[in-house]
This record gives structure tokens, sequence and C-alpha cells, in this order.
């Protein structure tokens, strides 16, 4: 007997189309139009993987003239390499009853290299048993080829910008000169540092988003000799380009303070860096909270005058995530703490 679901699915179908004109019903030349208006490649296997229907739509794709030599040729040699081997897994189990998708590169039959999405699944008797295999194949050439355009301006584009944080180093360096300057001229080289760094996780997802754990611990590990003075916990979050920088260079400013001032400053101080997604408040302000807190470093005075990194944190931080940022010296250590919506 057929399963339960493919009879449902038959018995909604037939009734969706009685309820829009009983004619179409059984009608051959409303089939015929499908096959032939589609612009996937339909085909119909043996049990034993060999091509024995191919919809007009499909020789259409497939620049196909004449049918007949094909028909008996073995599906799975159309494809080479690993598209040839998920071809001849995707027919086991199809045999075994299973439906299976499959991503590859095949030819036309005039030698045009085209990539494919692949359906396949089995066509069952009346026990339930397989009889047929139905393989699907949408050409997606032009969105393969359009995603390797753009992966290869993606990367001609962070090459460039590599470059041009290296030459902006060079002049600093060679600009602020004496040791008068040198903690400056060592803040402003370390934040070019710690932007092309962040710049460079972000680039290695090239389209993806950057999970916000990965950017906190790369932006802390030129800071940070003993992994165990700081603990890192939150939910996964994915970050987009401008919030990863933002994070990036704000978690540097904390960490080069507490190295110079705070709670990495000695042997025991520690710091804890937290974060809390809360979906069910996605539209709050309080969606994403994120906190740095130091404790058992040295005793923390409020500075009397606001920096660079001070502004960093308490304005580009709290703008760019469009939240209320809260930094406060406290005798036992430096906590921050951000309240935002949840970064889209």
């Amino acid at each position: 007997m057929q399963s339960k679901t493919t009879v449902s699915a038959v018995d909604s179908m037939v009734g969706e189309l009685t309820a829009a004109d009983p004619l179409l019903v059984g009608n051959d030349a409303f089939l015929a139009a499908i096959l032939s208006g589609s612009g996937d490649c339909i085909k119909v296997l043996d049990l034993e993987g060999r091509l024995q229907f191919m919809s007009e739509g499909g020789k259409r794709v497939m620049e196909v003239d004449d049918f007949a030599p094909l028909k008996g040729c073995p599906w799975p040699d159309f494809w080479s390499g690993d598209g040839n081997t998920a071809a001849r897994q995707a027919v086991d189990a199809a045999i075994a009853g299973k439906p299976s998708r499959f991503f590859g590169e095949a030819n036309t039959v005039k030698g045009n290299s085209r990539f494919w999405e692949v359906q396949v699944a089995p066509i069952f008797k009346a026990d339930g048993s397989p009889s047929h295999i139905l393989s699907i194949s949408k050409d997606i050439s032009d969105v393969t080829d359009a995603r390797q355009r753009l992966e290869l301006l993606n990367g001609e584009l962070q090459h460039r910008i590599k470059n041009t944080l290296a030459i902006v180093t060079a002049i600093a360096r060679q600009t602020l000169k004496g040791d008068d300057i040198r903690d400056r001229r060592d803040a402003f080289t370390g934040r070019l540092q710690a932007l092309a760094e962040a710049n460079d996780m972000i680039s290695t997802k090239a389209l993806q988003n950057a999970p916000i754990r990965a950017v906190v611990e790369n932006a802390l590990r030129p800071h940070v000799q003993n992994e165990h003075r700081v603990s890192i916990s939150g939910h996964d979050l994915d970050l987009t380009a401008k919030h990863a920088l933002t994070v990036a260079l704000t978690i540097h400013e904390l960490a080069t303070n507490a190295t110079k001032y705070g709670a990495l400053s000695d042997g025991n101080g520690k710091v804890d860096i937290r974060w809390q997604v809360d979906r069910r408040a996605e539209n709050s302000a309080e969606g994403f909270q994120f906190s740095w807190q130091e404790s058992g470093g040295p005793h923390v005075h409020e500075p009397k005058t606001q920096g660079f990194g001070s502004k960093l944190i308490s304005r580009i931080f709290a703008a760019d995530f469009a939240g209320q940022v809260s930094v406060e010296y406290h005798p036992t250590g430096l906590v921050c703490t951000m309240r935002a919506p949840i970064p889209q």
C-alpha cells in the first residue's frame, strides 16, 4: 500500500484541481503543459539509475536535440567528482524510499558547464515500494556565478583595506616620533591594529555575519596572556560588520585600560565578560545586555578627564547599538554595561 503521506498529498492535489476546474483532473494536455513549461530538468530513472524520461523543459535547459541516444544511460555518469558520488548516493537513497538533495556541476549535452540544485525522490507503486526514481534539477549557475564574483570583490576590498591600514600605521610611526608622545603613538597604532584584526576576522566570514564570542576573543588575544584571568559567557549572536568592529574596538579600549590601570595590571585581577539575548524582548531597548566587570585588581579611581577610549565606549558603543552605556569606576574594579535592542 502507498504511504498515508503520499495518498494524502495526492488526494489534496486532486481536490484542489477539482475545485479549480474538474476538467484539469486526468488531463494529459495539462500535464504536458507543466512538463514543457517548467524550466527545471525533470527526469525519471529506473531503479538501476538509468535515464528513462526527460521533460521538454528539461531538454531545453540540458540542450538536448534528440533524447533517444541518452535513454538508458546511467544518470550518475552525467556528473563528475563529488557530484558523481552524490548522485549515486541519491539513487541509493531513493531505492530505500528516501528523498535527498544535493548540489553539483554537470555539462549540458553540448558541453556547456552548469551548476545544479538537484532533488531526488522515489516514485512508489501501489504496494508502497519504489518503482522509479524522480530527479528534478534546477540550473542555479547564475546565482553561483554572482556569489563567486561577490566573494572575489569582497576579497579584493579586504586586501585594499588591509593595505590602507598598514600605510596609515607606517605614516603614524614616522610622524608621531619622540618619547614624549610614545603613549599616544602606541595607543593610536594599537587601535589601528585592533581595527585590522577585527576586519580580518569579518573578512574570513565573507558573506556571513561575525559571532560575538569570536569578536570578543579575537580583540582580547593581544592583551591577555593567561586565559584563566578572563571569563567569557553569553548566548549565540551574529553581529553585522558595523557592530563587530564597534565591539572589537570597545573591547580593545577596555582591555588596554585594564592592562595599564585595572584588573589586568597585576597578577591578581580578573575580568568577567558576559552578554544576554532575550528573544522575548526582541523589540525592547533591553533585549541585548552586555557587561565588562573587573575585580581583584588595584583600587580604582575615576579619571579627572575623559580620553578617547572613554568617549568611544560611552558614545560610539552606545550610538552604534542604539542603546545606553554606563561606565562605573567602583573601588573594586571598573564596570561597563550596555542595554540595547537586539542587534539586527
